[in-house]
């Protein structure tokens, strides 16, 4: 794919990101009806800090959420494999 406007990039796009968080739902969790039992989703970070803060970020409470509110979804650290970077 090319990039149309090179000079907006804020980050190299081929950079290694070797730490990420899964974001997945729990097994009861009525939505799985709508995405599937199998749903998950990966953000990967240049480093362990910078996961962990986003992974910190990510679980706290948000500023607009209603009061009592609590998401139900699993944020899991994890870090590529040799085979997954390959592949």
């Amino acid at each position: 794919m090319s990039i149309c406007h090179e000079h907006n990039l804020t980050e190299d796009p081929t950079a290694a990101r070797p730490f990420g968080i899964r974001i997945s739902l729990p097994a009861n969790d009525t939505f799985n009806r709508l995405l599937g039992d199998d749903w998950e989703d990966f953000h990967w970070y240049a480093t362990e800090s910078e996961r962990d803060a986003a992974l910190a970020d990510m679980a706290s409470e948000h500023l607009y959420s209603r009061r009592g509110d609590r998401p139900h979804v699993l944020f899991t650290p994890v870090e590529a494999t040799k085979e997954s970077e390959s592949g």
